[in-house]
């Protein structure tokens, strides 16, 4: 006689790419290993394991003895593993090419190390598009999991969502598992034994209901990790008499008459906590703890609207996008394309592109890795002696409207026609964006956080300090944000690389009769950049202009970077209207406890010790600067933690124009490779 209840129970595991090596053994010493360990103890209960391919390849590296025992489980029927991503990416964002790419790749992996094919597909933050149903049936994967609510947004209810689905897309179909986290949240609340039981006697006789059960938040005492999973098993193997303990794959293989279902576009995004910025937060391993009053600004609710809650997401999206194409451009060199599609895949793990319990996109070392991964998968396509340099206007971001690409041997340096200000500065050299960085919370309801970028020009008011114009709270009020405005085009020499962008004056606002020029040179090594400003108005026109610069670097203290002043021999600080000899003298600087630095200079020096890169902003004049820390406060491991995204550096210049009087800037930002 059939029992009532068949319980699957399942966890996930992944550590994002990019992470160090200490965070990765928290992860195993906190959560894998007890949960092994635990269920080791228990035979007769069976589990279904996801770790991603990131996390395995870490494990082989420093745990190996840990998957010969995952093997042994595996041996003995009691464990089975569930594929996906190598990467662990947010499939619907990505090419059909990549997600079988990745699938495929883990998939190779698991049967390699365990003797066995995964049969079925975990889907990182249970993001669904129904075109996924035709890629897993390709892959050979038989099931795979969605949320509760997913399957209420289906139409699903009652037993249907105790109960497996069967969807299709072009004639293919795919077993659809509900998880129910709910029934986790109230275990933990109660009693695991006495929860079954109560679901064992509500079940309708005939029907059969399953049960998912994901015990990773049973474990939340870091102290007692293995007690408090032993009393989880404890509890199920009590409920023996009226549960079987059964596998996905048992799960998919049983004929019985299945509801059919099509799910809309969705994911965890949509109903699980809410980040800092109001945009739902996508833990799989922790239960949703959404409160109705948690309005979300710009909700999430389908993968694809992350790129409109963070524009640092589209931002990555937008290149792995343009990484794709020029890959698949690739004839004749097998290996070369691996190697760089393996980069791109790298590059598309979705930590960075939306909030996790361990920071997400929020994290600058996530980011950076993506970032590297893509630069370097680019950088793979360039076969050397054939690259041509050149300067492109194209929809690089698809937001519909064409943005300016400098690329030259050592640097790609885009340039966004809105604001004439650059979005992306890569040093193909080391493989890194140094525009990489993070925006503060926008608090609208209608518009997303502005994304940081450099050069990107302000008239300012000589009375505020420097180091407010940071953007880090805002702006004060009574400044011309140049960047936030549309240029016109000023002509563009590609053979050159140059291009330059016309703002004309205001009717109105602060400083509004200033009319400004501004010219983008992009050498080998170095970028220029010319300014024109003309006072276009009938009253003297005084302010300070400031082309605000942010900078990406690996961290922000003495063992990541060190900043320098540099001088002309002989010259006073306080000249700062005279033109100047080439800077002989250098300054070491350091900041305030805050991590300001303000002072003047000709030149200002950083040092990435990391990348071992010294990146040099030198200007035609002595400048008054602020060197301000970027930093965003992000939940990290349960605490909310200030994390560093930029060094955003504020060159001044103080003018004070007559009508129709001009005044001409230049700045040169080089970076040399050690």
């Amino acid at each position: 006689m059939e029992k009532p209840l068949s319980i699957f129970v399942g966890t996930t595991n992944h550590v994002p790419f990019g992470a160090d090596d200490g965070e990765f053994e928290m992860v195993y010493t906190r959560k894998l290993k007890p949960f092994i360990i635990a269920l080791n103890n228990f035979p007769k209960i069976k589990a279904a394991l996801h770790y991603s391919g990131v996390l395995l390849h870490w494990i082989e590296k420093a745990h190996p003895e840990f998957l010969m025992l995952i093997g042994e489980l595996v041996s003995r029927r009691q464990v089975e593993l569930i594929g996906g991503g190598f990467y662990e990416p947010l499939f619907p964002l990505i090419p059909a090419q990549d997600r079988i790419g990745q699938i495929e790749m883990l998939t190779t992996y698991i049967r390699k190390q365990f003797g066995k094919r995964p049969l079925g597909c975990w889907l990182p933050a249970a993001a669904w598009d129904q075109s996924l149903v035709g890629t897993l049936n390709t892959c050979g994967m038989a099931y795979t999991f969605l949320r509760e609510e997913q399957f209420l947004q289906a139409g699903l209810s009652g037993e249907d969502l105790y109960a497996p689905c069967v969807t299709e897309d072009q004639g293919k179909l795919l077993t659809v598992i509900p998880v129910l986290r709910r029934l986790t949240r109230e275990a933990k609340a109660g009693s695991v034994f006495s929860l079954l039981e109560q679901e064992a006697a509500r079940t309708p006789s005939g029907a059969g209901r399953l049960i998912t059960l994901c015990p990773d938040c049973f474990a939340e005492d870091h102290d007692a990790e293995e007690t408090g999973l032993t009393r989880f098993f404890e509890d199920l193997a009590r409920a023996e008499p009226f549960a079987d303990f059964i596998t996905p794959s048992a799960v998919a293989r049983i004929k019985r008459r299945r509801t059919r279902a099509y799910f809309p576009p969705s994911s965890e995004l949509s109903f699980a906590g809410k980040d800092p910025k109001g945009a739902a937060s996508p833990t799989m391993a922790s239960p949703s703890m959404a409160s109705p009053s948690m309005a979300s600004p710009l909700p999430a609710k389908t993968p694809k609207q992350l790129l409109l809650r963070y524009p640092e997401a589209n931002g990555i999206y937008a290149k792995v996008m343009h990484t794709h194409l020029l890959i698949h451009q690739l004839r004749g060199d097998k290996a070369r394309k691996q190697s760089a599609q393996e980069e791109l895949w790298k590059g598309q793990g979705y930590a960075a592109f939306c909030h996790t319990e361990g920071g997400g996109i929020f994290r600058n070392t996530v980011r950076n890795a993506a970032y590297r991964a893509l630069v370097e998968a680019e950088r793979t396509t360039r076969k050397r002696g054939v690259f041509i340099p050149s300067l492109m206007t194209f929809d690089f971001d698809l937001d519909g409207e064409d943005e300016y690409l400098f690329q030259v041997e050592h640097i790609n340096c885009y340039v966004k026609a809105r604001g004439a200000a650059i979005f992306e500065f890569d040093f193909i050299p080391r493989s890194w964006n140094y525009l990489d960085t993070f925006s503060a919370p926008s608090d609208s309801a209608s518009v997303p956080a502005a994304r940081r970028m450099s050069f990107a020009d302000m008239l300012a008011p000589v009375s505020i300090p420097l180091a407010a114009l940071a953007g880090t709270d805002g702006i004060p009020g009574g400044v011309r944000v140049c960047s936030g405005e549309d240029w016109d085009a000023g002509g563009a020499d590609k053979v050159k690389k140059k291009a330059a962008f016309l703002l004309g004056p205001r009717a109105d606002g602060p400083f509004a009769a200033a009319a400004l020029r501004k010219e983008y040179h992009l050498k080998r090594d170095s970028l220029t950049v010319r300014y024109t400003i003309t006072n276009r108005g009938a009253e003297q026109l005084i302010c300070n202009f400031i082309p605000r610069i942010d900078l990406s670097f690996p961290g922000e203290d003495d063992r990541c970077l060190r900043i320098f002043r540099l001088l002309p021999q002989g010259e006073s600080p306080s000249k700062d209207t005279e033109k100047s000899a080439p800077p002989v003298s250098r300054e070491a600087l350091v900041p305030d406890p805050s991590g300001v630095i303000t002072g003047s200079a000709s030149a200002v020096e950083f040092q990435d010790l990391k990348n071992e890169v010294i990146i040099t902003l030198t200007a035609d004049r002595i400048f008054n600067a602020a060197i301000v820390p970027v930093r965003v406060p992000a939940p990290v491991y349960g605490t909310e933690t200030p994390l560093y995204q930029s060094t955003c550096l504020l060159p001044a210049q103080t003018l004070d124009l007559a009508p129709d009087a001009a005044f001409t800037a230049e700045f040169i930002l080089k970076l040399l490779s050690h």
